[in-house]
């Protein structure tokens, strides 16, 4: 499909080529949506990057979407997640344009949580400059655990995409928390970052935030299982991961970053965490 050029709306102006670049990197999310309709996929990527361009004006850096667009979003980001599970940016855009409510929940529940409002009060970020001391901490800990965890697999916890379709601040805030989180998890429940692992904490995400785009994430994720792999999921991993979900605390109201000196084992034991049975793993 032939996209517009930019020279059809050199109208408005040279200060408006960052309004180019949202362009294309929603063309390159959602273009399958819209393949039977050019038109359509136009006028839509044309109102949400005027959208994102006025949120980025304002300070929030975020797309405000019409109803329509939501969907809209949500639908390729489906696709295109179908097609490449890689793709995280499309993942994290099928999350928030499907968990509005389910944030909304977690966002009450960290309220009226000492600890979740200490979280909502500090917005802690979980990026090098503030977790790079976990790879000095004593290896029984937490903190090592977790380094371990991210730099046997060449990780990074900076390369989480940004939130860019909440409403407010601290729906945006909630919804990165959530994002962030998500290694403290795997080192946690100690799953590997395989299909299967994955899959299995998608299944304990849903447990304790709702959030539609896990669901999906595990059935898309077990459609492309092998035969044996559906087998060892489901009489296994999918078992251990809903026992795993109920028994273990909010892990959203949990200050993380302030246990990082902690024996691994210890926390465990106090946030009600199950580990993967190590015979899976």
């Amino acid at each position: 499909m032939q996209l517009v050029s930019s020279t059809k709306y050199s109208k408005y102006g040279h200060e408006d080529m960052s309004f180019y670049a949202i362009y294309d990197e929603l063309s390159c999310s959602i273009r399958t949506t819209f393949n039977s309709s050019p038109e359509l996929f136009q006028r839509f990527l044309l109102s949400a990057a005027y959208n994102y361009k006025s949120s980025m004006a304002e300070g929030f850096g975020r797309v405000r979407l019409k109803g329509w667009q939501q969907a809209a979003v949500a639908l390729g980001s489906a696709v295109g997640a179908l097609v490449d599970p890689r793709r995280a940016d499309l993942i994290a855009a099928l999350g928030e344009t499907t968990g509005k409510p389910a944030f909304q929940r977690v966002l009450q529940r960290m309220k009226s949580n000492p600890q979740g409002r200490e979280i909502l009060l500090d917005r802690p970020r979980v990026i090098s400059k503030n977790v790079g001391h976990a790879w000095d901490l004593p290896e029984n800990t937490f903190g090592a655990a977790y380094a371990k965890f991210m730099g046997s697999r060449n990780f990074s916890p900076d390369d989480r995409p940004p939130v860019r379709f909440m409403e407010t601040d601290e729906l945006a805030y909630v919804a990165m928390r959530a994002r962030e989180v998500h290694d403290f998890w795997h080192t946690l429940f100690g799953l590997p970052t395989n299909l299967i692992g994955e899959s299995a904490l998608k299944v304990i995400e849903f447990e304790q935030m709702l959030l539609p785009m896990c669901f999906l994430s595990v059935i898309g994720g077990t459609a492309r299982f092998s035969d044996k792999q559906r087998v060892l999921f489901y009489r296994h991993y999918f078992p251990w991961a809903v026992r795993a979900g109920m028994k273990a605390t909010d892990l959203m109201c949990v200050y993380y970053e302030k246990h990082f000196d902690e024996d691994l084992e210890d926390v465990r034991r106090r946030w009600g965490i199950i580990p993967a049975p190590v015979n899976l793993v």
